[in-house]
């Protein structure tokens, strides 16, 4: 480690699958262990159609090698104290636009510019490792939308001596990684088990209420709203839980409670999702917003440049 810049030093990966994500290979590879990607392939072939990564499936693969895992609501103090004692952790963070989450290796932090690292996949031409700087008020508003939920891959003895701040709550959080499993394969009755476990766990679980909030929602149970307020209770700055309760609201015609879940969860992170631009522009035309409407749609065309609705979206912004 560069003691000055609380740096690690992991390798260059370049190979990933959607049952090895990147930051669980490299922080396997940094630990000398040597996940199969032949393995990953096969697994994989469950997921037939699904484009983006199943971390849980890379967590047990891991496990399998002799790692061992612990998932904690953590803070940005606990994290920098696992950097120092030469853990590189992972942390999950908002998705770019119109993708939900992401997880991303933490290198490092500099606190005399007030920077957290994050590996970055393409090395220079030397082949060495490069990171991002993230100023830290950014990485902590982003990493707070998740409940600053933080993954901990390293050989048991090096686990073991360490005291997590919530160590108490992992099988909870666990029980959230197996449900987004089962949610992609559509096992639906398994999410729900899955989640009710997770919460009955931990009731004060952010991510397992959300979790509930949107698969409850996701099969238009009027009882998901008390998830995801129970949820905003806890994490004021949790995007998801307004963006869902808005969908939920949305879709029972409540426009006007809508309109504020939506609102709030712009205010959070207002570059998170461009869908939910179009989502308020469609409720406040309905309200005779008309104004307000058009703004939106200029909005989601502005956050989602690629949008295959372009040309529909672009005739009722000069409708309106």
């Amino acid at each position: 480690m560069d003691e000055e810049n609380h740096e690690l030093l992991l390798p260059l990966v370049e190979e990933e699958n959607i049952c090895l994500p990147l930051p669980i290979n490299v922080v396997s590879k940094y630990w000398n262990v040597e996940l199969s990607m032949d393995e990953a392939i096969e697994s994989a072939k469950k997921y037939s159609g699904f484009d983006g990564s199943v971390l849980i499936e890379g967590i047990e693969s891991a496990e399998r090698h002799g790692l061992t895992c612990k998932i904690v609501h953590s803070s940005l103090t606990e994290l920098k104290k696992i950097i120092d004692l030469g853990i590189p952790p992972i942390v999950i963070l908002p998705g770019i636009p119109e993708i939900t989450q992401h997880a991303s290796v933490i290198t490092g932090y500099n606190n005399e510019e007030k920077t957290i690292l994050h590996y970055i996949q393409k090395g220079n031409q030397e082949g060495e490792q490069q990171e991002g700087a993230i100023p830290q008020g950014i990485f902590e508003k982003e990493w707070s939308e998740e409940g600053r939920l933080l993954i901990v891959l390293a050989p048991l003895e090096t686990l073991s001596s360490i005291e997590l701040e919530n160590d108490s709550n992992h099988n909870s959080n666990l029980l959230c990684f197996v449900s987004e499993k089962q949610n992609i394969l559509k096992n639906y009755p398994e999410v729900l088990e899955s989640l009710k476990q997770a919460v009955d766990l931990d009731a004060n679980n952010s991510t397992a209420l959300n979790l509930l909030g949107a698969a409850m929602n996701a099969q238009n149970y009027p009882e998901c709203v008390k998830y995801y307020e129970k949820c905003i209770e806890i994490n004021n700055r949790s995007f998801l839980s307004f963006n869902g309760l808005g969908n939920f609201y949305l879709k029972t015609n409540q426009f006007e409670k809508a309109d504020d879940c939506y609102s709030k969860a712009i205010e959070i992170d207002p570059k998170r999702s461009a869908k939910i631009y179009k989502n308020r522009a469609y409720l406040r035309e309905k309200q005779n917003k008309n104004s307000d409407a058009k703004d939106d749609l200029k909005n989601y065309l502005k956050y989602y440049s690629k949008a295959p609705d372009r040309g529909i979206i672009e005739q009722a912004i000069r409708e309106l």
